[in-house]
């Protein structure tokens, strides 16, 4: 059996890329311009609960594909203050993009933020076309723990939620670093001192483990420097939902967990590209 210091090594990534701190210092001066650039609308409250707010970064596109980015950070840290540096490359192709927020362990649990992610996007297919963005094409980027919740989505049976949502709300997800199960993330004890996971909440919160969906696609990516454990999540969703669900999976050469979000907001990355074919771009 594995130990508790193999999960913990496995997914503790600041000690993996020691000048992380050099990465998320740049990505909050950079969202800071990014916000001086685009101007915006910030902190739109989606719901009433605890951190239930989004910015939108709309384009001069009428009827433009919608781009929702949920942050990573493990479900227990970062905020989508830190991460409107994505906004500007994406504008700049004719989408109109949508950075929710939402509540962190342990103030909450795994299961509640994946409810205040469906609300947010039940929110965002009522309201967004005010801003520009045609309801009918949302498409979700998501890294890490973001990626978890993107996949999530996809999964979720809307209709059930609220009768009027369509059953294919998510039309596609771009995860990058995701992860699909929760077992091994709970078996880390550093994670587990903030996630207080309990079996049934992973096996209710591991998208792995449900059913494929039965519309929309994901393109799954992780850096080809990163852990063993998110090289496995990686491939996980595509051995899990299918070829037909998930028709690319890619490990990214010279990328790691931190490096690989800035290849998200690079004017002709590899990465930028594979999102806009999704789009349609």
């Amino acid at each position: 059996m594995l130990s508790p210091d193999h999960f913990d090594q496995q997914y503790n990534n600041r000690v993996r890329v020691p000048d992380y701190a050099n990465y998320l210092a740049q990505w909050a001066d950079s969202s800071a311009q990014a916000r001086s650039l685009l101007g915006g609308l910030t902190d739109i409250s989606y719901g009433a609960g605890l951190s239930e707010t989004l910015d939108i970064f709309s384009s001069a596109q009428h009827n433009a594909p919608v781009v929702v980015f949920i942050h990573g950070g493990y479900w227990r840290s970062l905020d989508k203050s830190d991460h409107a540096f994505v906004a500007p490359a994406w504008v700049g192709q004719g989408a109109c993009v949508v950075v929710p927020n939402y509540a962190l362990c342990p103030a909450v649990s795994i299961p509640h933020i994946v409810m205040q992610m469906v609300k947010a996007l039940a929110w965002v297919w009522r309201y967004i076309s005010h801003w520009g963005g045609d309801p009918r094409r949302i498409h979700l980027v998501g890294h890490s723990a973001g990626g978890h919740l993107a996949a999530m989505m996809m999964a979720c049976r809307w209709p059930q939620h609220q009768p009027d949502l369509p059953p294919d709300l998510v039309k596609s997800v771009l995860s990058v670093s995701g992860l699909y199960e929760l077992d091994s993330v709970m078996r880390s004890p550093l994670l587990q001192s903030s996630l207080h996971l309990s079996d049934e909440q992973v096996l209710r919160c591991s998208p792995a483990w449900m059913p494929a969906p039965s519309t929309g696609s994901l393109v799954s990516v992780a850096g080809a420097l990163e852990s063993d454990a998110f090289i496995s999540h990686n491939h996980l969703i595509q051995q899990a939902w299918g070829t037909q669900r998930v028709p690319w999976v890619e490990n990214l050469a010279g990328l790691h967990h931190f490096s690989i979000v800035n290849e998200l907001a690079k004017p002709g990355s590899h990465l930028l590209g594979l999102l806009m074919r999704q789009l349609g771009a």
